[in-house]
């Protein structure tokens, strides 16, 4: 929230017809009015991939408590992909604010119908969602220490470890493993191209985790279902 949103160049505060997601970048060529100066295509990029994912938690969900989730969702994720590919950093304040929100969506999801809203089922949705989401958190904390002992040096950044926690408390425990698994899967490739052309061998996780959790999510995948795919 704080900045506003600015011109990384120039420092000039945007204005409102400067902020309509998409639209603004296109009708001012992709440079900012006051300097010139051009706008990375990751705005545009990721205004568009948040729409989409947000006009799918609708289109799927309706309007809900699983909605509110999948924005939720949604939102952190989007956040999260760009901040760990561009800066190899996950935020704690999004994760502290994406657990505090999804534990608000679970509460409701929980209690059914606001006509015949259950307390006690509520609260005890907030507690499976928070015992999954430490649970995948501990399981992630485990293949660190494992992979650290394997390799001889870090094999997994803090941020990863503390994602899991957001993808626990939405997937379950056991779709939440199944995540590790689509997220290397997914990955592997393409940290095989990014490991060619830039010459790096440190690659982010949570983008792939982030990708991951989101089709798991969106998708409705059972962990039985994974299993399912593989035997068939």
């Amino acid at each position: 929230m704080f900045p506003s949103s600015h011109c990384t160049v120039c420092g000039h505060r945007l204005g409102a017809l400067e902020l309509i997601p998409v639209f603004s970048f296109l009708i001012q060529g992709g440079k900012c009015k006051h300097c010139k100066a051009k706008i990375s295509w990751y705005y545009t990029i990721f205004e568009l991939l948040t729409g989409i994912l947000f006009f799918l938690s609708y289109w799927i969900f309706g309007f809900s408590a699983s909605c509110f989730m999948a924005l939720v969702l949604s939102s952190i994720l989007v956040i999260i992909i760009i901040s760990d590919y561009k800066y190899y950093i996950i935020p704690d304040e999004i994760i502290v604010i994406g657990i505090f929100l999804l534990a608000v969506g679970a509460f409701f999801l929980g209690g059914g119908s606001l006509q015949h809203f259950q307390w006690g089922k509520a609260f005890y949705q907030v507690w499976i969602a928070l015992r999954d989401g430490f649970a995948a958190f501990l399981l992630m904390y485990c293949l660190k220490l494992f992979g650290d002992f394997l390799f001889k040096k870090e094999s997994m950044g803090g941020g990863d470890i503390k994602l899991m926690f957001i993808v626990g408390m939405v997937l379950g425990f056991p779709l939440a493993v199944v995540s590790i698994f689509v997220a290397s899967i997914i990955g592997l490739p393409i940290a095989l191209i990014i490991l060619k052309m830039k010459s790096t061998h440190v690659i982010p996780f949570g983008p792939f985790l982030s990708v991951a959790t989101l089709l798991l999510f969106f998708l409705q995948w059972d962990w039985l279902d994974f299993l399912f795919i593989f035997a068939k």
